[in-house]
């Protein structure tokens, strides 16, 4: 059995407004419900999931010994109309420079979704989540 991790704990102080700052160890952001002095917290779900695949992807990439030299990950997630306004469909691209094989990059996309991005599996799992590439030798 895997040893437990203690809970992540975020702290969220009220600074006005719609505005929070949180806080999680040394780590803190702005949390803003309007998004006018920092991004909103569908941004953030948004920018954590993007973060969390583009980590894997690129950390698999690096442990293969592919010569990355450089990585972008775009997020474009449609949503509902009406309240809770949820992601309804996700596209997730991403920009690839270097020599690395198609398969490697399949391969760490795969166990990304399949194995590792905690964020994409705390996300509806019905929610289309499509993840396309290109690569710039």
């Amino acid at each position: 059995m895997a040893d437990a991790r203690p809970p992540l704990v975020a702290e969220l102080v009220w600074s006005g407004e719609l505005r929070f700052d949180a806080s999680s160890g040394a780590s803190t952001t702005i949390v803003d419900g309007d998004g006018t002095f920092g991004p909103s917290p569908v941004l953030h779900a948004a920018v954590g999931l993007a973060g969390c695949m583009a980590a894997d992807v690129v950390d698999i990439i690096r442990k293969g010994r592919h010569p990355l030299t450089a990585f972008r990950a775009t997020f474009t997630g449609e949503r509902a109309p009406e309240p809770p306004r949820r992601f309804t469909k996700i596209d997730l691209r991403l920009e690839i420079q270097g020599a690395v094989p198609v398969e490697a990059i399949e391969r760490a996309i795969a166990l990304s979704r399949e194995k590792y991005c905690s964020v994409l599996h705390t996300f509806r799992q019905d929610i289309p989540v499509s993840i396309s590439f290109e690569i710039t030798p």
